[in-house]
This record gives structure tokens, sequence and C-alpha cells, in this order.
């Protein structure tokens, strides 16, 4: 079962740190489909947060298709997201760059940045789309 983990200090609204966490963990398959979210009473008892901040998250999440609540039994996993499991050798690579970053003296929003740099160049598909133009 999914933990969620609220940074007070990172300037995201909480129910948003919810619904990114959930995607997260569908995306490392450490969530699948038919999956029990937690009561929302659990993830307020776990995170001090407003009971309805994690409503509103799991709404969305519902919205996106992503979860579907079920009267009585709770909130489960509708679908997946991507295909990169929790053990995959890439997470290893990672892990070792990230580890090699910090040893280098970066700090977490300086790796945050390098690798949103990187992502935007590789993945970047409005960018890619214009220079076949």
């Amino acid at each position: 079962m999914i933990e969620y983990r609220i940074d007070r200090r990172s300037g995201v609204a909480t129910y948003v740190q919810i619904v990114q966490q959930t995607k997260q963990a569908l995306r490392l398959g450490l969530l699948e489909p038919g999956d029990k979210l937690p009561a929302a009473r659990e993830v307020v008892e776990a995170t001090a947060v407003n009971p309805n901040t994690v409503l509103k998250a799991y709404r969305e999440l519902e919205r996106e298709g992503l979860v579907e609540a079920r009267r009585g039994l709770g909130t489960f996993v509708r679908r997946s997201l991507g295909a990169t499991p929790s053990d995959s050798p890439l997470r290893g690579e990672l892990s070792e760059w990230a580890s090699r970053a910090r040893a280098a003296g970066l700090e977490r929003d300086d790796v945050a940045a390098l690798f949103a740099v990187v992502l935007d160049e590789h993945f970047d598909t409005t960018e890619k789309e214009q220079d076949h133009r």
C-alpha cells in the first residue's frame, strides 16, 4: 500500500502532492489495477492533513479515470500508468547518478533543475515537432 509523504515547504498544494505520488506509484508498478488506496481517514492520521484535501485528491484521480470509488468499500485503482517497474535496471543507474551528483555537492533543487533540462531535451514533443518542420 502507498504511504503519502507531504512536504509542507514545497509550495505544491497538498492534494496535488497526493495525486502526484499516486501517479508515480502507478508508473512504477507499485500500485496496480485492483489495488485499494488507503482510506481517507488513514491518510489523515498518517499525514495530519484535512480530510477534504484527501477526498479532493481522490476525486481528481477518479476524474482522470485512474481510480474508482466503490461506496462502502473504498477507492480502487482502475488502470496503471507507464511501464517502468520499480526494480528496473534504469532505476539503479539513476540512483547511482543521483549519488554522484550529491557527492559532487549538488543540492536537491540543482539535481531537479538539471534533470528537468535533460528531460526537456529528450522528451519535449513540441520542440521535436517544430524541428521536423
